[in-house]
């Protein structure tokens, strides 16, 4: 069955920063998208205007979502085209001003256009544990789906930037570092103006102080180093195995502070005759 015509921003909101995010395209006219301070994270711009021209080439994989100013002819037109073939489509109910108004967050243009233009390669030191998973996963998740991940010997990190046009990170001497006692995934969050998100600003807590042995900062951070060293030791040098398992882990994390942060767990411990 076809999805339903139309998916409420909050409803959206509900699948960004998770593995059921849809491919979100954003049919804005130029002049607005331009004008904008920024985009519906995980989403990518498209030219409504030359829409024979990119229709095609759509991931038919993930359900689709159409974004343009309010919800009106630009998205149901593209929309109705793709439904038409029988792919799972929606528009966005209010369109981009519906999700402003809903005071849900935007990625910063800039940061959009310096870091997700095009399907970008990102590269960093190989056998990655915190830093260089999160990184990861909040770029494919909030970013650019598309993303390649390079890894490789730390001392060629810089070279291999230069030859491929990486953008490198977690590295000494390269933007997207640690800045004093914040980390990398901090670093990130800054430059696409996602840092006051509250869910995603509780997690960089939780990957700092995983990160920097600072486990006062989050009751949660040891328990990331543990099972962030556990997978390092169980992928050996399986890179991108091990970024899978670790977007699982980050995943899961972002699900519990978004909907489960409340939930507490007690199994009454019942006395013991004779006072033990």
């Amino acid at each position: 069955m076809s999805a339903s015509y139309a998916i409420s921003p909050f409803d959206l909101w509900t699948l960004i920063g998770t593995a059921e995010t849809p491919s979100i395209i954003d049919v804005r006219r130029r002049a607005a998208f331009e004008s904008s301070p920024g985009l519906i994270p995980s989403s990518r711009w498209r030219d409504p205007e030359r829409a024979g021209e990119w229709i095609g080439s759509l991931d038919r994989t993930r359900p689709i979502v159409l974004a343009c100013k309010a919800g009106h002819e630009l998205s149901q037109m593209v929309s109705a085209r793709l439904r038409a073939e029988g792919q799972s489509a929606q528009i966005l109910a209010g369109g981009v001003q519906g999700w402003m108004e809903a005071k849900l967050p935007l990625v910063s243009r800039d940061a959009h256009a310096r870091f997700a233009a095009a399907p970008r390669m990102w590269v960093t030191r190989r056998r990655p544990k915190i830093d260089r998973v999160a990184c990861p996963w909040l770029i494919r998740r909030f970013v650019d789906p598309e993303a390649t991940f390079l890894f490789v010997d730390p001392s060629e990190v810089p070279a291999v930037a230069r030859e491929t046009g990486a953008i490198p990170f977690d590295i000494e001497g390269v933007e997207l570092s640690h800045e004093g006692e914040r980390c990398s995934f901090d670093t990130l969050l800054r430059l696409l103006g996602l840092e006051n998100e509250p869910s995603l600003a509780r997690l960089a807590l939780i990957v700092r102080g995983a990160d920097t042995a600072r486990y006062d900062l989050a009751a949660e951070a040891a328990g990331l180093h543990a099972v962030s060293l556990g997978l390092s030791v169980l992928a050996r040098d399986d890179d991108h195995g091990l970024l899978q398992g670790g977007f699982a882990v980050y995943d899961a994390l972002f699900a519990w502070i978004r909907f489960a942060a409340d939930e507490r767990h007690n199994w009454p411990v019942k006395a013991v005759a004779g006072g033990r």
